[in-house]
């Protein structure tokens, strides 16, 4: 499934590669989120296109399940037929709803009960249940149920949600052995919140069960940057070299390169598209807010020609705050589109700069003008 192509010499950056049913993945890798079978605003063949050359998206287990339902996804042959995307697929296991719905579900042994949030129907997950569910999407890549416990909490709440999430790490793993479909990969997910010695006892549990990948989860729920690292830091040198590691739901750009320094391979994150649809656009020199008075009568462009997606070329700074001040939709597909293609060229670039052993120089150069910049008036 994973090859590790090379190693930097001066930082744990990894280039490598995932092969899977529906194509290969060059990882260092961003996916884009399509949570519901589609990234906001953007066409699939847009995604393909040359422009953006999207490898892999993201979608959503817990979403899907309530719409469209697998009984329709069984009907279309899953997810791929039935958005017409012939690319990889990753879904996430609905563990980051259990975080995000606290106040709609109950979690106990046997799973998590939620209140449906679309019309307050009953539903139950459990760790079988979700491989089901992402059976009938036909992910490539599947992840198992988790619980993300929230930043802050008590160190006997973290302990006891870690002893659920292996729990179901084991019945998930029993639930592979009998049931794998061909095609199908299976990523373990290291929790413990912000305690190191959870951390690293969570990394080597689930590394003994022997999955296809390792995700590092609960790195989004609030917690300061510096928490963050020290949780990728205590957790990638663990997990198997000759396996797959993604850090989920992050993020800034800046942050991508600092995980992909510790040996991070794959990443997810709402924000390029999110804060596209909000009239935010990513620049080398920082982010730009086009909903700013400064840039009303701006003639520069968003990035010069090759540092945006084909589609922005030509249109000013002044031309796309009106459009975003004005709620078109041409200006959130502009700067969705816009944003899409900062971040996958950031991998791009990123991966050369490992071939090239200079990943430490690109790095620093990148973080160094991205910080200072002063972009966004």
């Amino acid at each position: 499934m994973f090859t590790l192509l090379k190693t930097d010499t001066e930082t744990a950056a990894r280039r490598g590669r995932i092969v899977l049913a529906h194509g290969e993945v060059e990882t260092p890798a961003f996916m884009p989120v399509g949570t519901r079978g589609t990234v906001k605003t953007v066409h699939p063949r847009e995604l393909t296109d040359p422009a953006l050359d999207c490898r892999i998206l993201l979608g959503n287990t817990y979403h899907l399940f309530l719409r469209p339902g697998t009984e329709v996804l069984d009907e279309f042959g899953g997810l791929h037929n039935f958005m017409q995307w012939d690319r990889p697929i990753l879904t996430d296991s609905g563990g980051y709803q259990v975080f995000s719905l606290s106040k709609l579900r109950k979690i106990t042994d046997e799973g998590v009960r939620f209140q449906n949030h679309l019309d307050g129907s009953p539903i139950f997950l459990t760790p079988e249940s979700v491989l089901e569910i992402q059976r009938s999407i036909g992910s490539d890549i599947c992840m198992i149920l988790d619980e993300c416990p929230p930043f802050p909490c008590e160190r006997p709440y973290a302990e006891k949600s870690l002893a659920l999430t292996q729990r179901w790490a084991v019945r998930a793993r029993e639930w592979i052995t009998s049931n794998r479909p061909p095609g199908q990969h299976y990523f373990g997910i290291v929790q413990g919140g912000c305690y190191p010695d959870l951390r690293e006892k969570a990394a080597r549990d689930l590394v003994a069960l022997d999955f296809d990948g390792y995700a590092i989860g609960g790195l989004s729920v609030g917690e300061p940057v510096p928490e963050m690292l020290k949780a990728v830091d205590i957790a990638a040198p663990i997990l198997p070299a000759d396996k797959p590691r993604y850090a989920m739901g992050l993020g800034q750009p800046d942050q991508l390169l600092e995980l992909i320094s510790r040996g991070i391979d794959m990443f997810d994150c709402v924000l390029p598209t999110r804060v596209g649809r909000n009239g935010t656009a990513y620049t080398a020199d920082g982010t730009i807010n086009l909903k700013n008075a400064c840039w009303e009568k701006c003639h520069l462009p968003l990035a010069p020609p090759g540092e945006t997606h084909p589609l922005c070329e030509g249109f000013s700074l002044g031309y796309l705050r009106h459009l975003i001040k004005n709620d078109e939709i041409l200006g959130l597909r502009l700067l969705t589109l816009h944003n899409l293609t900062f971040y996958l060229h950031l991998m791009k670039r990123a991966r050369r700069a490992i071939e090239t052993a200079t990943f430490a120089d690109f790095k620093a150069g990148f973080i160094s003008r991205y910080r200072a910049g002063k972009a966004d008036t």
